[in-house]
């Protein structure tokens, strides 16, 4: 399964090598937000009155950024908050279209961007899981197939699996939602600052999982502060500041240059998290 998210409209599904699973091409995506600390009706009134045009700031979050990810490849994603990392995901999920350039994916792709994004919580636990699988692209027999051991690796307690999950805690939600996203088998999966979720106990597990679909050569790309993590995972790292690309290569060599220039040593708050 091949997608194209491109910048212009694309009037033929361009060749891309089959050993990649993602191409990037001079990825660019700005947006712009209002500078108002709150916009207001009785505001935007005032501001006609006075023909005053509404304050704007576009917002650079991906400049110019060209990597080509092979399939198998494990990479994480580093940089301070605000370099771009979440807005990257998210145009390689195709959820925000390119301003300029093109991204092109090839395989079954599963998120997880922000735990339980995509959620129902009038809906049960239960209908959830459905329908996150029915949106995958699974067909029913499958994802039927799929639900124990979903709800398996969840380890909800007892009967919250059918009740609403607007009753679910925060640790119930997210083990919920990586179960979801670990176990659709995809050939892209897609994790934004969501591996330290649950209890010690569940986080270890998380991590298991993640080390199965790493040896079993699925593409991953991770998002997260957790650097001994990444260097243990990933086969490569990505470093964004301020929307541009500063390195891509080992992961630890660029994790090690990104603690340089973080100039916070290697101790191991640095190395767990920021």
């Amino acid at each position: 399964m091949r997608s194209v998210f491109s910048s212009k409209p694309a009037k033929a599904i361009p060749e891309m090598p089959n050993d990649l699973a993602i191409r990037i091409e001079d990825l660019s995506l700005r947006y712009r937000v209002s500078v108002e600390a709150r916009v207001t009706l009785k505001n935007a009134v005032m501001r006609a009155g006075r023909r005053e045009k509404r304050r704007v700031r576009t917002i650079e979050a991906i400049k110019h950024l060209t990597l080509d990810i092979p399939h198998g490849s494990v990479v994480g994603v580093v940089g301070a908050n605000g370099a771009g990392k979440s807005t990257l995901m998210r145009s390689i999920a195709g959820i925000l279209p390119p301003t300029e350039g093109r991204i092109m994916v090839n395989g079954k792709v599963s998120t997880l961007l922000a735990l339980g994004v995509g959620f129902n919580g009038t809906l049960s636990g239960r209908d959830n899981v459905i329908l996150g699988g029915l949106a995958a692209g699974l067909d029913r027999d499958v994802l039927e197939s799929k639900f124990e051991a979903i709800a398996a690796f969840a380890d909800l307690p007892d009967g919250f699996i059918d009740m609403p999950m607007r009753t679910y805690s925060a640790g119930m939600y997210g083990r919920l939602a990586f179960s979801v996203a670990v176990n659709m088998t995809p050939d892209i999966l897609l994790i934004d600052e969501a591996l330290a979720t649950g209890d010690a106990a569940f986080k270890e597990k998380s991590f298991d999982k993640m080390r199965e679909l790493c040896q079993e050569a699925r593409t991953i790309v991770i998002v997260s502060h957790a650097l001994g993590i990444l260097n243990e995972l990933c086969t490569s790292a990505l470093w964004l500041d301020k929307g541009k690309m500063l390195a891509y290569g080992e992961a630890q060599k660029v994790t090690d240059q990104y603690l340089d220039f973080l100039n916070v040593g290697k101790v191991p708050s640095a190395l767990e998290d920021f």
